[in-house]
């Protein structure tokens, strides 16, 4: 049975940094390409990071692109999202999936796998 499990969610001011964390069990987990998502009230599921099997590639959406860096630890079967610079409009409730994808990333909902259960984060001015 696949879970993805995300923590490190939580309120935070402005300005300030959060570290999310997805641990992954029930898969190979250096033969899925992850990603992060996010998704505010009203709005629609965004891929916000994406990164490739190796780590050696990733992909930023533009509206975090410098404060956001996503990371892998194959050994430990997690993967992260490291999240400066936090703006209001960040808030959202962010989402772990896994891909099969062979090559590359994915950034789309449809091209993901198995998905975590998601983890608030709120930032307040």
């Amino acid at each position: 049975q696949v879970q993805l499990v995300e923590g490190g969610g939580g309120l935070v001011q402005a300005g300030g940094s959060l570290r999310l964390s997805c641990a992954a069990s029930g898969l190979t987990f250096s033969s899925y390409a992850m990603g992060w998502f996010r998704q505010a009230p009203g709005k629609e599921r965004e891929c916000v990071a994406a990164i490739t099997r190796s780590g050696a590639d990733t992909y930023y959406a533009d509206s975090v692109k410098g404060r956001f860096t996503i990371s892998r630890d194959n050994p430990k079967n997690t993967v992260y999202l490291h999240m400066n610079s936090l703006k209001p409009e960040d808030t959202a409730k962010y989402y772990c999936a896994a891909s099969k994808i062979r090559i590359g990333y994915a950034v789309v909902t449809g091209h993901y796998d198995y998905w975590g259960q998601g983890t608030q984060v709120t930032v307040s001015l």
